[in-house]
């Protein structure tokens, strides 16, 4: 894959295997990274454990706050994802509209979850 300046890096692949036996493809950017071993998480009641879906970029639950979310109460809910607005690539970012016609995921666009 590349970097966000275009140059090649190498990253681990692994297929993982979720319980209910669907399997797919992840790539391992930092295969030591914080968010790769963490204890396991005790969430207080009344709250929620939120992780993006950038498992090696995300400042979700597993990064307490201010530098993360933290564990989320549930009055802080207010509704839930129904669909997938808008994607751009991983090498962009969604302010640089000029660069949308080669960034944009076209296939998530709109996707309903």
């Amino acid at each position: 894959t590349t970097d966000e300046f275009g140059a090649k890096v190498n990253v681990q692949r692994w297929k993982e295997t979720l319980p209910n036996g669907v399997s797919y493809e992840t790539l391992d950017q930092d295969p030591n990274g914080f968010e790769d071993n963490t204890p396991i998480y005790e969430v207080p009641p009344d709250h929620y454990f939120m992780m993006g879906d950038n498992r090696d970029n995300s400042t979700d639950s597993r990064v307490p706050p201010p530098a993360g979310v933290g564990y989320v109460p549930f009055e802080n809910l207010v509704g839930r994802a129904e669909v997938i607005f808008f994607s751009v690539d991983k090498n962009a970012h969604a302010w640089e509209f000029w660069k949308w016609p080669w960034t944009i995921r076209w296939d998530r666009l709109f996707k309903t979850l």
